[in-house]
């Protein structure tokens, strides 16, 4: 006891003379030494010049951890990656920063200023960076010269955003397969189209644990997106025809419903949208207290639970592609919130293999759906298009492909770099 006394004396004077000696650079480090300060705040600046960092691979992620599930698919692809070459997390926002370490060992650092950035890829051997969404952020790390970067985006769907003009400031944007490839034709003026590189989805080579039981039932899920960040990005169908569609799959007993919402949703502001939430929620719970055993999924991993799912209804979204290739013999419902069929077909041609829900359809959905889940007169129309949107890519062929194309992209920028003369020299 004597010594633990006289150790918090030691530190309590200590500690004194920091705080009189103020905020200079020397005694905040014998602080953090000493242990007398907690975690960095939010608006820290952790500096990393002159520290050695392992890595050959950055994965930048410049947005909040409100967003991290853009990265966290990504997650077991890095993982398999990183036994073939390092791979770096950098986050430049504290959240996510903590929120990441919750999913992965991979290592990871939190970078808040531009210069340190900056400073983190010129004094290491960091040869690629991979991006997974286009923050407004992915700029600052676009200004060093000497990597390769790699636009990958988090899925693959015919939403708006799928196509931007801020691809033309990568090296190589990663596409899934010929559909990517015309959409981007069909969006960009003045695109440089071998920037496109075809490695197909290799989330979905992952062999995930079941998070969901298959039942004795015909299993469907309902698998909402979320509104989006403006109308033109807004595909959901939850605030339109959700509360009819779940009621229609309840009335049936030899269904099971599965509702998995897009992970924003359960914190939407959107009136319509979390009204209708907040009503499935309730009339699922009011069938499993009759008795029934439906399932309500707010986070779980959907690419987890699909190999429990006979049928998905689900919007214009990453979920009913990624569905698509996993599964094209199963039925597969769209829906179209702007009911216009025409641009529907055009902008997301899978629906061309699907019933499709709509402000007509919606009218008459309980047969809509038992046509859908029980004669599913499309089948054919979606093996077809799986071949659309992936090409010859089979489960197992995009992990390869997507490593070979990132060795491939190091080799040749190192080859390139002979007379270049570095980002301070």
């Amino acid at each position: 006891m004597a010594s633990e006394h006289i150790t918090d004396s030691i530190k309590s004077s200590v500690k004194g003379a920091l705080q009189k000696v103020g905020r200079r650079p020397e005694a905040k480090r014998i602080s953090r030494l000493m242990g007398l300060t907690g975690r960095p705040s939010a608006n820290v600046n952790v500096g990393v010049s002159n520290i050695p960092v392992p890595g050959s691979v950055a994965v930048y992620f410049g947005d909040g951890a409100d967003k991290i599930y853009q990265v966290t698919q990504w997650l077991p692809v890095l993982e398999e990656l990183h036994e073939k070459e390092e791979v770096l997390l950098v986050f430049r926002t504290l959240s996510a920063f903590k929120a990441a370490e919750k999913f992965t060992d991979l290592p990871q650092i939190y970078v808040r200023r531009l210069t340190d950035l900056m400073d983190l890829y010129d004094d290491n051997d960091l040869k690629l960076v991979i991006y997974t969404n286009n923050s407004r952020t992915n700029f600052q790390s676009l200004d060093h010269p000497r990597l390769v970067h790699v636009h990958v985006n988090h899925g693959e769907s015919d939403k708006l955003s799928m196509v931007s003009n801020k691809a033309k400031a990568y090296d190589k944007v990663f596409v899934a397969g010929p559909a990517a490839i015309k959409r981007h034709e069909a969006m960009l003026i003045d695109f440089e189209f071998n920037k496109l590189e075809v490695t197909g989805r290799p989330q979905l080579d992952i062999n995930f644990e079941l998070e969901l039981e298959p039942s004795e039932k015909f299993d469907v899920m309902y698998a909402p997106t979320w509104e989006g960040e403006n109308e033109d990005n807004n595909y959901t169908s939850l605030d339109k025809y959700g509360v009819a569609i779940v009621e229609s799959l309840l009335e049936n007993p030899s269904w099971r419903v599965v509702y998995k919402p897009h992970p924003r949703i359960q914190e939407s502001n959107t009136p319509g949208v979390a009204q209708a939430h907040a009503r499935i929620l309730e009339m699922i719970e009011a069938a499993n207290e009759a008795g029934a055993e439906h399932v309500i999924s707010e986070q779980g991993n959907i690419l987890a639970m699909f190999e429990s799912i006979d049928a998905l209804i689900t919007d214009v979204s990453s979920v009913g592609l990624d569905y698509l290739y996993l599964h094209p013999g199963n039925p597969l419902v769209i829906s179209d919130r702007r009911s216009n069929r025409e641009i529907l077909h055009r902008d997301a041609p899978v629906a061309q293999a699907c019933h499709v829900v709509d402000q007509d359809s919606v009218k008459n959905v309980g047969d809509l759906l038992a046509d859908a889940l029980t004669r599913d007169g499309h089948k054919d129309q979606r093996i077809e298009m799986r071949q659309f949107y992936f090409g010859d890519l089979n489960r197992g062929d995009s992990t390869k492909r997507f490593q070979d194309v990132i060795q491939k992209l190091i080799v040749e920028r190192q080859g390139k770099l002979e007379n270049f003369r570095g980002w301070h020299s």
